[in-house]
């Protein structure tokens, strides 16, 4: 990845080494370095904006959390847990270039993330691209937006 876009958060620092023609930067969710995609880069963001703007703790994110459905295995990108160590927050990361203002695109990615959430139960759901940010709740009436990122800590 040659040139990361400027997204819709405040920006970060990030250790990063090359690796052959790979740019690698560090995790330190899963404390390690990992491959620097296009939707790597939006969740670096969105992680470190979960941390410093939303009260999670690096402690409480999970990232690439297993969800099966009907015994496929798939990976919800980030999930933050509450202090009884449950899923308090889904979010959906996407590349820049995925359009969600598109709506077709919006119900799809959103759509994803419902299917996900049926199974980890979170409270909240994100879904961004690192320049559109889309929030809900899950309540007894299904998902409502909510006009900001919700509180964490």
């Amino acid at each position: 990845m040659n040139s990361t876009p400027k997204l819709n958060f405040p920006p970060i620092n990030l250790r990063a080494k090359r690796d052959n023609e790979r740019t690698l930067v560090y995790d330190e969710v899963r404390s390690m370095y990992v491959v620097l995609t296009p939707e790597e880069w939006v969740r670096r963001h969105l992680v470190a904006f979960l941390v410093s703007h939303c009260g999670a703790s690096l402690r409480s994110i999970v990232e690439e959390y297993p969800v099966n459905l009907n015994t496929m295995a798939q990976r919800a990108d980030v999930v933050v847990m509450n202090s009884e160590a449950k899923p308090l927050l889904l979010a959906e990361c996407k590349a820049t270039e995925v359009n969600l203002g598109n709506e077709k695109t919006l119900h799809d990615v959103f759509a994803q993330a419902t299917r996900y959430n049926a199974v980890v139960q979170a409270r909240f759901i994100i879904i961004t691209n690192g320049l559109r940010h889309f929030c809900y709740e899950h309540t007894a009436e299904g998902y409502k937006p909510i006009g900001s990122f919700p509180r964490l800590g």
